[in-house]
């Protein structure tokens, strides 16, 4: 369903950069730890606090709900992303004709991630990057808003990541598209606020 980006050559292209939003969840970060210290004691692999087998299954799905919320909105900025890219890629002449979609994107995010971008995740403790931005493109792909704790089922909520890796998989195998690579696309990753402080540094030179 993808075709190679041999028929680009030596071209390089600058994308839009792709700012990642703060998630406004309310939650510590010392919250999710114990809901995964939850999931893991459920499981047997590390000794149980003294906390029964209920209460633990409570906090290890409620940690999984926070998961899938933050991935949610991480989601949206990918798509918000992806859609400048598009708008970006349908201006440039270079690529009429080939077929750029929005899993042209995805797929350089997730599989063939720039360099600059990928020690900028490094940078900030996040490793298994692909997984997550493929995870929020999957669930994006499902939901228009963040679904309500009550409307997924539990065997969803324990499992949501292999759910997740599958509607990735569907939305990259949707349709005919450019396998973009980079050899010929580049872009930047900005935290918001990173962003908008460059954004008035380069203004207060002009």
């Amino acid at each position: 369903m993808s075709q190679p980006c041999a028929t680009l050559g030596d071209l390089q292209f600058d994308l839009p950069p792709l700012i990642l939003h703060p998630f406004n969840e309310r939650m510590p970060p010392s919250t999710l730890l114990d809901n995964s210290k939850a999931a893991l004691m459920l499981s047997g692999l590390i000794p149980s606090d003294g906390t029964d087998r209920e209460a633990l299954r409570k906090r290890m799905l409620c940690g999984r709900y926070a998961e899938i919320r933050m991935l949610f909105f991480l989601g949206k900025d990918v798509f918000r992303w992806m859609d400048q890219c598009l708008d970006w890629a349908a201006r440039a002449p270079e690529l009429a004709g080939v077929e750029v979609r929005a899993q042209s994107f995805a797929g350089l995010l997730t599989e063939g991630t720039p360099a600059v971008v990928k020690e900028k995740l490094e940078d900030w403790g996040v490793a298994d990057y692909s997984s997550i931005f493929s995870r929020a493109i999957g669930l994006n792909s499902l939901f228009a808003a963040p679904p309500a704790f009550d409307m997924l089922s539990e065997e969803f909520l324990r499992n949501y990541h292999r759910y997740a890796d599958a509607l990735y998989r569907c939305f990259i195998e949707l349709e005919p598209h450019l396998v973009a690579t980079p050899r010929n696309f580049g872009f930047d990753l900005f935290a918001s606020g990173e962003y908008s402080r460059l954004l008035e540094s380069e203004w207060e030179t002009e």
